[in-house]
């Protein structure tokens, strides 16, 4: 599935190319959207450059049956995202409809368009309608497929990309529950050559945040990393990385698995109650490892995405049983993963 992004309201015909270098205005009653198949090579600094495919309003209207709400996906800073159909190819498309009132702007918006295409990366897949609760192989699938995204990411994409905003909502399950990560509008390019760090103000979701990010707007790929960490956590145990409605002491996902990664005869109490216990315990333990070094305070102490890609793919290829694997003890009271799900 390609993405396309929608700014303004008209059915005119998009306008006249602007120069490079200047981002389209709030203003502007037109669109801009970028094709991913579209793309010319330049020799110039051995760079690619992307080409625009524009697209009317009304074409964009007319894949998603007017901007039906059956055909909604999900909301963000920036605006709406509707699943569409475009007309003249048949092509299954993400659209995302900037909003003139949201939390970040035109500029947030044309460099998460950017990122997406230059990085290739896949973006929306179909989902099964079903909303079933997740078994302990799906969970893993998940955890390994979120951690090569961000893989990609960090390690193929030059420069590196620093994501930035990873949290269980940004995760998108396509077919076969294949994760595909979205909401690139707060990526940054990593740092190059001698430096460590991209310093930049502190943006992202409260609970995902690396400690060093947060206290002086420092990023690195560790950031990211670190946010992960929590991702997984929220994957394994089923609880929200933020939840105030749980007792004193539990309002913050790592602040209460920290205590309990020091002792591996409480891991059990961290397993997601709703997976009745059928979980294999040598895969917990392995998982909840990787989670507890994603999570560490300091930043040079985490593992490399590579690495964690490495650990995962092993637990997501060790397929549970249940029916020839004990049955392990479990308590009650959690709620589900909250990876999204398009509808």
């Amino acid at each position: 599935m390609g993405c396309f992004s929608c700014a303004g309201k008209s059915s005119k015909n998009a306008s006249k190319k602007k120069p490079d270098d200047q981002i389209p205005s709030s203003s502007d009653k037109t669109k801009s959207n970028v094709a991913p198949d579209v793309k010319e090579a330049s020799k110039d600094g051995g760079s690619e450059r992307i080409a625009a495919h524009t697209f009317t309003f009304r074409e964009l209207a007319n894949a998603t049956k007017n901007f039906r709400a059956d055909c909604l996906l999900g909301e963000g800073g920036f605006g709406r995202v509707y699943k569409g159909r475009l007309e003249s190819t048949n092509q299954v498309v993400a659209i995302k409809q900037l909003d003139r009132n949201g939390l970040q702007g035109n500029r947030e918006f044309l460099v998460e368009v950017l990122i997406i295409f230059s990085s290739d990366m896949p973006y929306i897949s179909d989902l099964p309608p079903d909303k079933k609760r997740l078994d302990w192989n799906t969970r893993m699938k998940i955890a390994a497929g979120a951690a090569k995204g961000l893989e990609h990411l960090h390690d193929k994409a030059n420069p590196p990309v620093i994501y930035r905003d990873l949290k269980c909502s940004n995760i998108l399950l396509g077919e076969g529950y294949h994760p595909k990560l979205s909401d690139f509008g707060l990526a940054k390019l990593g740092p190059v050559g001698d430096k460590t760090h991209v310093s930049t103000r502190v943006m992202g979701t409260y609970g995902y945040c690396a400690p060093e990010y947060a206290m002086t707007g420092q990023l690195t790929l560790k950031s990211d990393v670190y946010s992960f960490g929590v991702v997984l956590l929220e994957i394994i145990t089923g609880r929200k990385a933020i939840d105030n409605s749980r007792a004193s002491g539990e309002h913050n996902l790592v602040a209460w698995a920290r205590p309990l990664f020091k002792d591996r005869r409480k891991f059990a109490q961290m397993a997601d109650p709703l997976l009745h216990g059928q979980y294999p315990v040598r895969g917990l333990y392995q998982a909840l490892a990787v989670a507890a070094m994603c999570v560490q305070e300091q930043p040079n102490m985490r593992p490399l995405i590579a690495d964690v890609v490495t650990a995962l793919s092993y637990l997501a290829s060790q397929k549970y049983d249940p029916e020839t694997h004990p049955v392990q003890g479990s308590r009650t009271g959690s709620s589900t993963p909250r990876t999204r799900r398009e509808q």
